[in-house]
């Protein structure tokens, strides 16, 4: 089936809580923007998201990190749109704070992050 992938660099605004901590709903809003791309790709519309039946943190994220979030349009219905996403962290950002210019990018990703949901389309679409 269709699938969307966006990759960002978490940044200090995107910090939330002590330590650089990012909230999980940053992850969400990625979640969000690829389910737009899909709808867009899939539909000529960007759809509204209806509601996630899955939400799993699996992983912190921290300033600095790179994030790579894939969706995968699984179901089509009538009028809705079933996604299932996952974020991965593909770069670690140092928590050093004598080096915090340093980051390195990882052999093997880290799940961070997955969920599934439900967005819609008008049924003209």
């Amino acid at each position: 089936m269709m699938e969307a992938m966006i990759r960002i660099r978490m940044s200090q605004q995107d910090a939330h809580y002590g330590g650089n901590l990012v909230d999980g709903a940053r992850i969400l809003g990625l979640f969000g923007d690829v389910a737009t791309e899909i709808l867009i790709r899939h539909d000529g519309d960007e759809g509204l998201f209806v509601a996630y039946d899955e939400v799993v943190f699996k992983a912190p994220v921290y300033a600095g990190d790179f994030i790579e979030a894939v969706g995968r349009l699984e179901k089509v219905g009538n009028t809705s749109r079933r996604i299932t996403f996952e974020a991965y962290k593909v770069i670690e950002a140092s928590r050093d704070p004598e080096r915090p210019y340093l980051a390195r990018v990882l052999d093997q990703p880290v799940l961070v992050a997955k969920a599934s949901g439900i967005c819609v389309v008008p049924k003209d679409r």
